[in-house]
């Protein structure tokens, strides 16, 4: 039952390091590739682009920025969800472009840096040597609809905009094996949207909206590359952002993803709230994903196991086979709170060995 556990990204310590060796030594065993955490500027996710991308941007506007702290000094970290970045494409402009290909966005630089790390603890064992370096990027819709407020700047900002994420993964893969390396999609904003919770997006085709991105930028990606999905809920202010009722469009969107993908998806990763109801499990009988390893985002609300064994031998019933990660990064976290976590890790995939035997 090996690599029954997903790391989906963020990980709240300073350095790479510090997290491949928390994270191999605890749980290495267990995990098809392994992130560097998010560290830095990244651990806020997508609110790394508003700030070091769009601010500044010639054809692009600021129209609002996370307010200044209580003594005044400025803040790029939005607290709540009313104080995230909101932008404009400037009048006139009809496609905003991005120099720099291949480094303008900073998920190259950092993955590349991160990689040597990665390499080094691994050839010292601290990372089992089947364990991949994983690469988490937002789709475009993630890193474009929650702080572009008008649709009819959407056409003139994202395909700017997917120039430059494909520039970013031609270069990783040009400087990382790509045997060694792990992409994982992460579509946050998209359930949001899909689950009704972003009012300015349009309310027509929307399935095919947020999963049109994955044609755009998958099919390139060289088949050596394990890719996968990490389906989110949100944590900005509180995890979760939007409680849907049902796995329903979760599922939906998964299937409409991996189907427009154009090569191996290598896994999906769904997150799940906290609830014994078989109904909200039940859509998960209706995934089309192929060979796609299944996550499920059940390790949360783990201090009644005996209720988390409940909610996967429910799960059970309609996924016979899948593994588990948590519902989101642990970027809100605190980093006292890691290793609690990675041993909540390893206690569900005990639970899940003795559940899906």
């Amino acid at each position: 039952m090996a690599q029954d556990l997903l790391l989906v990204g963020s990980v709240p310590l300073e350095t790479p390091e510090e997290v491949f060796e928390s994270c191999g030594r605890a749980i290495g065993e267990y995990l098809p590739a392994i992130p560097d955490g998010e560290t830095d500027e990244r651990i806020w996710w997508i609110n790394m682009l508003a700030y070091r991308v769009f601010h500044g941007h010639p054809d692009i506007e600021t129209v609002k920025r996370p307010p200044r702290d209580a003594n005044g000094v400025e803040k790029w970290k939005p607290a709540v969800r009313e104080e995230l970045w909101e932008f404009k494409v400037r009048p006139g402009v009809q496609e905003v472009k991005f120099g720099e290909p291949g480094w303008r966005l900073g998920y190259a630089k950092d993955a590349i840096t991160s990689y040597f790390v990665f390499k080094t603890l691994r050839k010292e064992g601290v990372i089992p040597h089947n364990v991949r370096f994983q690469v988490s990027l937002p789709l475009t819709n993630s890193a474009i609809d929650v702080f572009f407020h008008d649709p009819a700047d959407y056409p003139r900002i994202k395909p700017g905009f997917e120039a430059a994420m494909s520039a970013e993964i031609a270069k990783m893969c040009e400087k990382i094996p790509p045997s060694d390396l792990a992409i994982s999609w992460d579509c946050c904003v998209e359930v949001m949207d899909l689950e009704a919770d972003l009012p300015w997006t349009p309310k027509t085709n929307m399935l095919d909206r947020n999963a049109a991105p994955a044609a755009h930028l998958t099919p390139s990606i060289p088949k050596e590359v394990m890719v996968g999905y990490h389906l989110c809920y949100g944590t900005l202010g509180g995890w979760p952002m939007v409680s849907p009722k049902n796995l329903s469009m979760a599922v939906k969107f998964a299937n409409e993803l991996v189907a427009r993908s154009g090569r191996r998806v290598d896994f999906v990763h769904i997150p799940t709230l906290d609830t014994l109801d078989e109904s909200y499990y039940a859509p998960l009988k209706d995934l089309q994903v192929g060979g796609s390893r299944v996550y499920l985002g059940s390790i949360h609300a783990m201090g009644d196991l005996n209720r988390f064994r409940k909610r996967l031998e429910i799960t059970r019933q309609y996924l016979p086979q899948f593994g588990l990660a948590a519902p989101c990064g642990f970027g809100r976290h605190q980093p006292n709170e890691v290793p609690t976590l990675l041993q909540e890790h390893r206690k569900a995939v005990e639970i899940l060995h003795q559940v899906v035997k």
